[in-house]
């Protein structure tokens, strides 16, 4: 498992949206209508257009807020490090790839790979992840989470493709876990126009820091190492 506080920060919303397909002027338009509605995990998938320079203008955007932005649909270590450049503060893939792991794991990111057999599930865990995403959920029901959680019961299991409001805590009671946002939603268009706000935003300490210098922490000097290193493994 990533020790990695932002997991922690992740599971507090319970949605992930997904940002699908959407053209890149619109994707800080929709992420404020977002999280104008409160949700505060953004996921961009690497199959969008210009998906890398929209994790880089979301996570600027939303640089030192509530707000969380990662990769979604990320397959190979190459796409992992590209998002990492851009600002992404967690991976999502759609099936089991540890060379994606790894490269999170390396650079403390936390890591949700596809999964739906046991020998799958246990070979992400073996490999670091932070928690494995049983997809597509809707082709097995809550009762595979169930099954899973039978002799697995450590697991972190996300549940995705077909989880809403309708059925969610159908998973959260067949085991999904709750330290773990119980399935996640998809973006085409943002649903209103973002409006602004009178109050100030709620503030965080940045989990970006290879984005900003001037951050003085700790773990937020070694994720500037983290970019450095990145960069530096392309010349």
């Amino acid at each position: 498992m990533v020790a990695d506080p932002t997991l922690a920060e992740l599971t507090e919303c319970g949605v992930v949206a997904v940002m699908r397909g959407l053209e890149p002027e619109t994707l800080i338009e929709t992420g404020e209508a977002l999280r104008e509605g409160g949700v505060t995990t953004i996921e961009v998938t690497a199959d969008s257009p210009g998906a890398i320079d929209g994790i880089d203008a979301l996570a600027d955007h939303f640089e030192g807020t509530e707000v969380h932005v990662g990769a979604g649909t990320v397959i190979d270590e190459e796409t992992a490090n590209a998002a990492l450049r851009a600002g992404s503060e967690f991976v999502v893939s759609p099936s089991l790839h540890e060379a994606v792991i790894e490269t999170c794991n390396r650079y403390g990111v936390a890591s949700f790979p596809g999964i739906m057999t046991p020998t799958e599930a246990v070979s992400a865990i073996e490999a670091g992840a932070s928690a494995v995403k049983v997809f597509p959920a809707k082709s097995v029901g809550p009762a595979h989470v169930g099954a899973l959680k039978g002799p697995l019961g450590q697991l972190d299991i996300v549940p995705t493709g077909g989880v809403g409001p309708s059925n969610a805590q159908e998973y959260i009671e067949a085991g999904a876990s709750r330290s773990a946002p119980a399935g996640r939603s998809s973006t085409r268009t943002p649903s209103r126009p973002a409006t602004s706000r009178s109050s100030p935003r709620t503030r965080r300490s940045s989990s970006r820091p290879w984005k900003k210098d001037a951050i003085r922490s700790e773990r937020q000097r070694a994720r500037i190492a983290t970019k450095r290193t990145l960069s530096g493994s392309e010349a």
